[in-house]
């Protein structure tokens, strides 16, 4: 069953390495991301599961142990997906940027694996693979990345579209309430036109939580470039 679960964006410029004379614009996003990460700790997980989107290549199962690296961003620094033998294939941004934060806060309350999800995955069955997870062990915590719309201003990377913070306001009520409902309802084909790479893990999150009776908090919501990042903890 899901005993709690943290929602956390996932773009790269997280890493202050990677963020480099940007890092300050972030800090708020990263203290609400290790407050999130405290919560999964304090639930006592027998298992440690962290959802991202990804690209084809990366898409399925990432064993314990599996690494990732943020050298393609022109920084030389490497991640490892908690502890364990690990795996050929390399971790995805997404999972990377998770591994990172569960290690920058110490991590070390439960084993941790990671499941790469395509952005295209139809809510049906991201309703399924959230409840094939909850039922991994008998206590589950869900480590949920991804972000909301690219397209929130002019500058942003998807450019200005005027449905971007609506739709990025559904996704932030549902987050912060736990409202299961209102994640299901998130529209598929609305999220891909507008960039949202988090709308397939939030729904994984959604299955997971069938059930559950779990409460949420957002934590921080935030659109310094114009892209949605959104921190919130269920419990």
């Amino acid at each position: 069953m899901l005993v709690a679960a943290a929602v956390c964006p996932c773009p790269p410029l997280l890493v202050p390495e990677v963020a480099s004379g940007a890092a300050p614009e972030l800090d708020a996003v990263r203290a609400a991301s290790a407050d999130a990460v405290a919560v999964l700790a304090a639930s006592r997980p027998d298992l440690l599961i962290v959802v991202g989107p990804a690209e084809q290549a990366y898409r399925g199962p990432h064993a314990a142990g599996a690494a990732g690296s943020f050298r393609g961003f022109g920084v030389e620094l490497d991640v490892r997906l908690g502890e364990g033998g690990g795996q050929e294939r390399a971790l995805p941004p997404s999972l990377a940027v998770g591994a990172w934060l569960l290690d920058r806060n110490r991590w070390g309350a439960a084993p941790v694996e990671g499941l790469g999800v395509g952005e295209s995955l139809d809510t049906g069955r991201c309703l399924v693979v959230g409840r094939e997870l909850a039922a991994r062990a008998e206590r589950v915590a869900l480590m949920v990345m991804g972000d909301g719309s690219a397209c929130r201003t002019l500058k942003a990377p998807g450019y200005l579209d005027e449905r971007a913070v609506e739709f990025d306001r559904r996704a932030v009520d549902a987050l912060g309430a736990a409202d299961i409902e209102g994640l299901k309802a998130l529209d598929e084909v609305a999220a891909h036109e507008l960039k949202v790479s988090g709308r397939a893990p939030w729904q994984v999150l959604a299955g997971a939580a069938e059930g559950a009776g779990l409460g949420g908090r957002l934590l921080r919501e935030d659109a310094p470039y114009g892209v949605g990042y959104f921190v919130a903890a269920w419990s």
